[in-house]
């Protein structure tokens, strides 16, 4: 949930940086896990979702919120397309390339390297609760997606998300751009 110095706090509190709104809650301790259980490379955002949203394409209008769950950023509610693109190139396109670089370096050892995005949502939306306790998002290969739901779904005290509560077929998105783009399994958690 931390905004780069020079974006000071967006005209945001440290109530809302510790919400929803501002970070994955969660979502870096569980990527750090699943890296050391598997002995994986991880690739973690180092900065709040309300600077820029790395889940997000770079060409999706909301990849900078301006409104996020009925409130307002300050500091992303002036910005302007040359803005927007400036919090690209700084923080969107160096993760992305991070995200690249991994994979490169598992096909050059021959692997086939398996895209496991994390991201959070929050048990009520805009006042409406959601049914789903993990959501499961994928794109056009279900070759880890499905597996991963069959194997929650045993877990009869979870409700599992087939593409709930967004859909992971977005073109440009992360899955799309690293995992559906060059044929790799993957999957959004």
């Amino acid at each position: 949930n931390a905004v780069p110095p020079e974006l000071g706090t967006l005209g945001l509190t440290q109530e809302d940086f510790a919400s929803h709104i501002a970070s994955d809650i969660g979502a870096a301790a569980l990527t750090r896990a699943l890296s050391d259980r598997f002995g994986v490379p991880a690739v973690i955002g180092r900065w709040s979702r309300l600077v820029v949203d790395l889940n997000r394409g770079d060409d999706d209008p909301t990849v900078v919120m301006k409104l996020s769950d009925g409130r307002i950023v300050p500091g992303n509610r002036a910005l302007d397309r040359d803005g927007v693109l400036d919090r690209i190139a700084r923080y969107h396109a160096p993760y992305h390339g991070a995200v690249a670089a991994k994979i490169a370096e598992a096909r050059a050892q021959g692997l086939v390297p398996v895209l496991v995005s994390m991201h959070s949502f929050t048990p009520v939306w805009r006042g409406t609760p959601r049914p789903w306790h993990i959501g499961i998002l994928w794109d056009r290969d279900g070759r880890l997606a499905q597996p991963l739901m069959a194997r929650l779904k045993r877990e009869t005290d979870l409700v599992i998300g087939d593409n709930e509560p967004y859909s992971g077929a977005l073109e440009n998105d992360c899955l799309y751009r690293h995992g559906t783009m060059n044929g790799l399994p993957h999957v959004l958690i």
